[in-house]
């Protein structure tokens, strides 16, 4: 609540009894930027959109920053929240998707409620700090960073002292978002991760596994097993690959396989013939 007060103490200082134009031109200009960026944000209809108002809104909020002479908070909106927070939710959002016909069904109980009164809550917190800003005599940024000589070297000093405690328990806090983020995503293997040779095996076992025939024209099956028929019917085990050899040495060939081939070999034999005596 104290930072509140005093970012709206140096704000009103600020706009009402600085000269210089410039610095109300930022002003003015950051927070028309921050004002239509948090209205695009809550009005717009898909996700992706809402994502860029609110990144421009925190980019406008850092400039202001930098202006109030809080050097550190603005780079760290500029980094963390608008760099790598908003960014990473952009990419998410970008990658999986968000359909804007999702049902809009309330599937916890009791959240409306609980959105109001944190809303009506944060707003108290608002207006007690900035009617804290107002009536309380202004003593700007450039007295406090004076103090300890620095704007980062006051928060450091604050983060590191006065607040240890609730800093080191939202650190923890965050720590063990992070780690059931990944204990939920996880998932326990019950069977051993098989490789490739064990889906290899699995496949030719299922007979899924689809072949290209052996080497051979007369060849009659696509098993990689089945030997290829050489011209007289007869089966040749050089087709066969030699580890399978053995499980090929039952094959039988077919009665008619060889028949039809001793068919060929004849006709092809007597076509020959006839060629000769036409030429001679």
């Amino acid at each position: 609540m104290s930072a509140v007060s005093g970012l709206a103490v140096a704000a009103v200082s600020t706009v009402e009894t600085s000269g210089n134009t410039g610095e109300n031109l930022v002003f003015w200009v950051c927070a028309i930027i921050s004002v239509v960026g948090a209205l695009g944000m809550l009005f717009s209809r898909r996700a992706v959109h809402s994502a860029l108002f609110i990144a421009s809104t925190m980019m406008a909020l850092a400039v202001l920053y930098v202006s109030l002479n809080a050097q550190f908070l603005g780079m760290t909106q500029i980094v963390v929240y608008t760099g790598a927070v908003m960014m990473l939710f952009l990419f998410v959002l970008m990658i999986v998707g968000v359909d804007t016909s999702d049902s809009l069904v309330e599937t916890i109980k009791g959240q409306r409620l609980a959105s109001v009164l944190f809303a009506l809550a944060f707003a108290a917190l608002l207006i007690a700090g900035i009617g804290a800003g107002l009536t309380h005599p202004a003593v700007g940024l450039d007295a406090v960073n004076a103090v300890d000589g620095g704007n980062v070297q006051g928060i450091a000093h604050l983060v590191f002292g006065r607040y240890l405690f609730a800093f080191e328990a939202t650190s923890a806090l965050l720590i063990t978002a992070a780690l059931g983020a990944m204990v939920l995503a996880h998932r326990e293997r019950h069977t051993p991760r098989k490789g490739q040779q064990e889906l290899s095996r699995d496949r030719v076992r299922s007979g899924s596994a689809q072949n290209l025939p052996g080497p051979g024209v007369y060849a009659r099956h696509n098993a990689v097993g089945t030997p290829a028929l050489l011209p007289d019917g007869t089966p040749t085990d050089r087709s066969v690959p030699e580890p399978l050899r053995g499980v090929s040495a039952a094959f039988t060939p077919n009665p008619q396989d060889s028949a039809r081939v001793n068919a060929l070999a004849a006709g092809l034999a007597a076509g020959a013939g006839t060629d000769e005596e036409s030429q001679s």
